[in-house]
């Protein structure tokens, strides 16, 4: 039979992917027509694999019709699925998408924890400057005392070495 006989015997349309695949004539009310088009065999290949033509028929039917596409699209993801994993299928997938979810939930606590770490550390250092600041607008002779004085000490050592070279 060839395509243009095939296309008149169905209201100007060819056979679903479902009709091909089940080697039937599609009719003009097809349930499967509208989410398997004969241009994807595969998509109805593997969910016919795993749920069978009559299954998928009766859970469309079952479905409101504003629906059926989402449907039609939920058991061809399940089904790919299930064709990669088997044993495990969407559930093995959901598992997954756990693990990565939770993964990247502690990598998020981490930065919150450092960021906040960072952000005291800021918040610490802002206020000793401000305190400094705070006697006199600028940093007294007593707020580096220790400082001052070990660097007098270590002038005057210098100094002192600097002068017993200079007369020996």
């Amino acid at each position: 039979m060839s395509s243009n006989q095939n296309q008149n015997q169905n209201g100007g349309r060819s056979r679903c992917a479902g009709c091909k695949f089940l080697r039937r004539r599609c009719a003009q009310d097809c349930i499967l027509a509208p989410y398997f088009p004969p241009n994807n065999p595969h998509r109805f290949a593997s969910v016919h694999k795993v749920f069978g033509a009559s299954n998928v028929t009766k859970m469309l039917q079952a479905v409101p019709e504003e629906m059926r596409g989402k449907a039609a699209d939920s058991m061809s993801y399940e089904a790919s699925i299930r064709v990669q994993d088997p044993v495990y299928g969407c559930a093995g997938m959901i598992y997954q998408l756990q693990n990565q979810i939770m993964e990247v939930q502690s990598q998020i606590d981490i930065v919150k924890g450092k960021t906040a770490f960072y952000s005291a550390q800021q918040h610490q250092q802002q206020q000793q400057i401000e305190i400094g600041v705070g006697n006199g607008g600028g940093l007294g002779f007593g707020d580096l005392h220790g400082v001052d004085d070990q660097f007098l000490l270590w002038n005057d050592l210098a100094g002192v070495q600097h002068l017993e070279d200079k007369f020996n």
